[in-house]
């Protein structure tokens, strides 16, 4: 039997304040439910995301055209056109939570590995930080920290992390160029299967069709994500602070 159940939910492409609403709103779910939920979810247009102690003034001229967001947890700059994203809500009980901030980038990077690996791209974890980790103008893709996941050509998968009294939220990037081929669900697939493997557990179905869950995200997204005092101040509007 396995060791544990988390929640899986392999979501639509929403717009980019969409999708952090809803990453925003799983800790709390994952608080709730007791276990750690597993989010796979795509980008309705070009988009860029940049780590909560960056500002707009930091994106490269490429970003020219991209939609962008302030993402809730830290790290660089992330493109999201060519990329499979994920996002790991784990609650405070969770044993991942008593591990420090770089272990539990390695555990969940080793299984993430894991799927890059048997899908035929050669893989290993950074062992160093690599290039300039400014934070105010760090470019994910660009400089790698300790525990990414490097190819032959350079970086491949990457993450941002909030960590509090909730538990951990994780947001991870997968560049496409690892798939080889294989559809959008195999490559889904790979990466849960890894999970399976390396953590010992089976999934269930995340309920979020029951209740209020999306309307409420839509509202944060709106209020929130979407608003110029978030993405250019770091300010959140009263009307959706908890």
């Amino acid at each position: 039997m396995p060791k544990e159940t988390w929640l899986l939910w392999n979501d639509i492409s929403r717009s980019p304040y969409m999708n952090m609403a809803v990453d925003e709103l799983l800790q709390k779910e994952a608080m709730a439910h007791g276990k750690v939920i597993l989010r796979f979810y795509g980008w309705d247009r070009d988009s860029v995301s940049f780590g909560y102690a960056q500002a707009p003034s930091a994106l490269p001229e490429r970003a020219n055209g991209f939609a962008y967001v302030r993402r809730p947890t830290g790290g660089g700059i992330v493109f999201h056109d060519d990329d499979l994203t994920y996002t790991l809500a784990v609650p405070p009980e969770h044993p991942i939570c008593r591990l420090d901030r770089m272990e539990s980038y390695r555990v969940i990077h080793e299984a993430v590995m894991d799927a890059v690996r048997d899908l035929g791209t050669a893989a290993s974890l950074a062992e160093a930080d690599m290039g300039d980790h400014t934070k105010a103008t760090l470019q994910c893709f660009v400089s790698p920290t300790l525990h990414d996941i490097l190819g032959e050509s350079g970086k491949l998968a990457g993450a941002a992390q909030r960590r509090g009294h909730s538990g951990i939220l994780h947001q991870g990037s997968i560049s496409n160029e690892t798939a080889h081929g294989h559809s959008r669900q195999e490559f889904i697939q790979a990466v849960a299967d890894a999970f399976v493997a390396r953590f010992d557990l089976a999934y269930e179905p995340l309920p979020v069709e029951n209740g209020d869950f999306l309307a409420r995200a839509e509202e944060l997204a709106n209020r929130k994500y979407a608003s110029d005092d978030w993405n250019n101040d770091r300010i959140v509007p009263e009307a959706s602070r908890s």
